[in-house]
């Protein structure tokens, strides 16, 4: 199957993907592109030149201010309209890729592209837990879910990859939603002699709005970038390719992994997949 890598920032999971594919013999998806929302601040061309992949760019800051706004946040509907303009550009020029599904490899902007194609997300975090509602206790945005796994006092931290949903609205409801088609070995938190108290209490130190350069932030940085390594770039390639090869099914009998209804699967480096079933 053909896919996009769509990234906004340093690539290192779109290397990820790359090198599996380049490692992998007859590897079940092929990068037929790179595309980028941030062409100036992301590596997507030293990477695609590197690869030797075409590579594209839909700039959304640029696009917000030639429409005469200074920030894309959706927070506003007039926001949320020029954000629904933006993706309908940002699918036209996926489609001159003939592409079958997408990959989302640090791509931050929200998009509702999933309407239209399977997409893929990387996020760091269990998906997999859930709160006495059923509400996933590491959805969240950006260092969000590892601050919390630290404030949780978890022992380890995994990275999920999600079928993306479509959204409504700014998309809040449906972070982080849709089946999780896999996780990454555990990835042990370091708490460098912390205690959970103590990192509650620099939390409730912050000030509201304020930057944030605090010690649970430093940590939390630590440990985003070991759950990279240790987490996105093992899961994502193998989730990726085991979506390509047709391992899983979406249906009224539930999520499967071949043809075995399962929770999620977790992929422990490079031994075989483990289906978790309950």
């Amino acid at each position: 199957m053909q896919c996009a890598v769509l990234m906004s920032g340093t690539g290192s999971n779109a290397v990820a993907l790359l090198e599996y594919e380049h490692q992998t013999p007859d590897c079940p998806y092929h990068v037929a592109a790179l595309i980028t929302d941030a062409p100036e601040a992301s590596n997507t061309r030293s990477i695609a030149e590197k690869y030797n992949l075409p590579w594209a760019a839909c700039d959304i800051r640029k696009f917000y201010a030639e429409r005469g706004e200074n920030s894309t946040r959706l927070d506003s509907p007039r926001r949320c309209r020029i954000r629904d303009e933006w993706s309908a550009e940002l699918l036209k020029i996926i489609r001159c890729f003939q592409v079958d599904f997408l990959l989302f490899a640090g791509f931050t902007s929200l998009t509702n592209l999933a309407s239209e194609i399977p997409c893929l997300n990387v996020h760091p975090g269990d998906l997999t837990r859930c709160d006495e509602n059923g509400n996933r206790i590491y959805a969240g945005l950006h260092i969000l879910p590892v601050e919390k796994a630290l404030l949780n006092g978890d022992k380890f931290l995994r990275s999920s990859v999600i079928l993306v949903q479509p959204y409504t609205g700014n998309g809040s409801k449906e972070t982080d939603a849709g089946p999780i088609i896999g996780v990454s070995a555990p990835v042990s938190i370091d708490f460098e002699g912390y205690t959970v108290a103590e990192l509650q209490r620099i939390k409730d130190s912050r000030v509201p709005g304020a930057r944030c350069s605090d010690t649970l932030r430093s940590m939390a940085l630590k440990h985003i970038e070991k759950l990279k390594n240790d987490g996105d770039h093992v899961v994502f390639p193998r989730a990726a390719a085991d979506f390509a090869a047709g391992a899983f099914t979406f249906g009224n009998s539930g999520f499967c992994y071949k043809g075995t209804r399962v929770i999620t699967v977790e992929y422990p480096g490079t031994t075989p997949p483990v289906p978790i079933t309950c």
